[in-house]
């Protein structure tokens, strides 16, 4: 298997991932929820094969067994892999990496690779992952591929977490914004990952061999929001939180601005 960068490998191997969609990040909910959503609304119909690549530990590839779909999940943290198993004994589980896949070609419907692009800083590395979901996609097979935005960082410390005046905070997000590289190991702010422009996830979605269909906005600015676990919690604000999402959710014009961008594209024949 490629090696991990030692600062991700870390990062995860404290166990916290398990959290983050239901509470231990404050937009967690919202993200998950958007997520399912637009996934959900591309998948074909039928039973299908579902390859999660970099899924942790297997949220939503226990929601989709659930749903009756056949699921593989695929991780380069152990841990992960443990805590999907216990997720649901409807998946299968194993120790790997996006860019080097145990899979035989063209043997899945659909692939998502929800974790891979954000922490692959390369470009070579995440072509590389890309470009292994095309060869196990059967032809006309969808895939979702999830990147964290370029600006993410820039209004989430500065709106919501309050410490981009700290001035190494500062530096690692100027730095971040200049070439996409993002050194969150500073200040315990995330780990080492790579923000994405629309526009180059988009190119390196259609160089891979895939056809785009859409780009989305994932959160909208609602992952902004000083206090989003009271909001969640009262229905009506909630569901205000999702419309909003949903009407920008491809504006272009917003696209870079928040948090997590989604490419849904097909393989090829």
């Amino acid at each position: 298997m490629a090696e991990l960068d030692p600062p991700i490998r870390e990062y995860y191997e404290r166990g916290e991932e398990v959290d983050r969609l239901a509470s231990a990040f404050p937009s967690g909910p919202l993200e998950r929820a958007r997520t399912q959503e637009l996934v959900q609304r591309h998948l074909p119909a039928g039973e299908l094969d579902i390859l999660d690549v970099g899924g942790g530990p297997g949220v939503y590839a226990a929601w989709l067994a659930t749903r009756g779909h056949r699921v593989h999940l695929v991780d380069p943290i152990p841990l992960h892999v443990e805590q999907a198993r216990a997720a649901s004994a409807a998946i299968t589980a194993e120790t790997g990496d996006a860019r080097a896949l145990s899979q035989a070609d063209e043997s899945v419907d659909v692939i998502l690779l929800l974790g891979p692009l954000y922490h692959l800083t390369d470009r070579s590395d995440r072509m590389l992952a890309l470009r292994e979901a095309h060869r196990v996609l059967r032809p006309g097979g969808v895939i979702f591929a999830a990147a964290i935005s370029r600006f993410a960082a820039l209004f989430d410390l500065l709106v919501r977490l309050d410490r981009l005046h700290e001035p190494a905070i500062l530096a690692t997000v100027e730095a971040a914004i200049e070439t996409g590289v993002f050194r969150g190991d500073v200040g315990g702010l995330f780990t080492n990952a790579y923000f994405h422009l629309p526009h180059d996830l988009e190119v390196e979605v259609s160089e891979a061999g895939f056809r785009l269909e859409q780009i989305y906005n994932v959160e909208g600015p609602g992952f902004l929001v000083h206090d989003f676990p009271e909001r969640w919690q009262d229905p009506s604000r909630r569901d205000v939180l999702l419309r909003v999402a949903r009407l920008v959710e491809t504006e272009p014009l917003l696209l870079a601005a928040l948090s997590h961008l989604l490419a849904v594209g097909s393989a090829s024949a």
